[in-house]
């Protein structure tokens, strides 16, 4: 990755912080300012800018928790990022995984359908590396069984499913601005949903579950009411962190946005040079490519052979070619030793004996964990040096 902080966004920080007086740098007017341009591009009414991708599926989890405080099970695919799953384990809920569509790299809808009980609650999709994950199917059977929808787009900014963006189907949609993503503000991320409460819930819980960060008048008056002996800027409404971003974060992100369309279109351009050349006897080739807002290259071998796996590798390395084993997320989260550690959470019983998921139950996921990779693609990646990765990749 050379090209995702450009002089220009330096520049652009350099002039925010060369000002006086000198600018609020907490979290402020450029936040807010953020929120609704990036509103505007996604389409979703409710934006609240968060300091990572992890902390803002950590606290939809956590507003989620006050609108289903019995527990619920919340469906997950094994081949997603850690703190997707952390969320899920750390607010109480039962993490089920569900094996993935090899054409799209998220859930699968078959598998869906298997796993939905009357326990079921949430549907947790996501976005791999910028495949849309969406089918009709899903999307129907999570109306069919009133299931909150929420999707991971922290590696898919701008993939869209039958022309929409992905992020505005679900009631609550998390986006990343890591250093590598699509576009970045060095650290930082993004909720963004269509649900007015979880809005409010979520604007306190993002600064220490204060009151005081809820713009709705009556859910304020409603705690002064309850608890007249406190300080009404110091009510804490649940026992929450701090995940605010800073001005900073916002001011970079705000010059990123302008040229994230043209960004996308030029990874997609790399990505189809990169699967037109790509041996399809080897590698798969026929994921499902429409809507893709490609974050990396993901050669999957078609048949398991660890011997080629392991000679693709020593290729990859012996020319300099930085790869991650796995797909997203580093593989099967199931194989984490974390999964250990949270046994009971899983509440599978073998015997009387709780047992973790056993990964073999998910082959698809599986296959990938052991068989697939991705491979980083910027704006400005040549041509040249593509079709010089594919033929590493092809050569026997």
């Amino acid at each position: 990755m050379s090209d995702n902080i450009s002089k220009g966004d330096l520049n652009v920080l350099v002039d925010f912080l060369s000002q006086d007086p000198q600018p609020i740098l907490t979290n402020n007017k450029k936040v807010r300012q953020f929120e609704e341009e990036w509103g505007s591009w996604l389409g979703m009414p409710n934006n609240l800018m968060v300091n990572s991708g992890s902390s803002a599926n950590q606290i939809t989890f956590l507003a989620l928790r006050q609108m289903l405080p019995e527990g619920a099970e919340v469906i997950v695919p094994p081949i997603t990022w850690v703190s997707d799953i952390s969320a899920v384990l750390q607010n109480g809920f039962t993490p089920v995984f569900c094996d993935i569509n090899p054409k799209t790299l998220a859930i699968d809808e078959d598998d869906l359908l298997d796993k939905i009980t009357r326990k079921t609650k949430v549907v947790f999709l996501t976005h791999v590396l910028g495949y849309n994950g969406l089918t009709d199917k899903i999307l129907k059977l999570c109306e069919d069984n009133d299931l909150i929808l929420v999707e991971d787009v922290c590696e898919s900014h701008g993939a869209t499913f039958k022309g929409q963006k992905v992020g505005t189907f679900g009631e609550i949609s998390n986006f990343s601005y890591y250093y590598a993503h699509h576009m970045t503000s060095i650290e930082g991320g993004m909720v963004s949903t269509t649900d007015p409460e979880i809005y409010q819930l979520c604007r306190m819980f993002r600064s220490h579950g204060m009151l005081r960060e809820a713009t709705d008048d009556a859910i304020k008056q409603e705690y002064i009411n309850e608890y007249p002996d406190l300080n009404s800027d110091f009510i804490f409404t649940e026992a929450a962190y701090n995940f605010r971003s800073t001005e900073i974060n916002a001011v970079l992100a705000h010059n990123q946005l302008k040229r994230l369309d043209g960004n996308n279109k030029r990874r997609n351009e790399n990505h189809y040079t990169f699967i037109n050349n790509l041996n399809s006897e080897r590698f798969r080739t026929d994921l499902n490519h429409e809507g893709n807002s490609n974050y990396a290259f993901t050669p999957i071998l078609n048949e398991p052979d660890f011997a080629l796996r392991d000679k693709t590798e020593e290729r990859l390395n012996k020319y300099g070619i930085e790869f991650r084993r796995g797909l997203s997320g580093g593989g099967s989260q199931i194989r984490q030793p974390y999964i250990e550690k949270y046994i009971k959470n899983f509440n599978i019983k073998i015997n009387g004996i709780y047992r973790a998921p056993n990964p073999l139950d998910y082959p698809k996921a599986d296959h990938c964990h052991h068989f697939g990779w991705y491979i980083g693609n910027y704006p400005d990646l040549e041509e040249s040096k593509i079709k010089h990765i594919t033929e590493i990749l092809n050569e026997d």
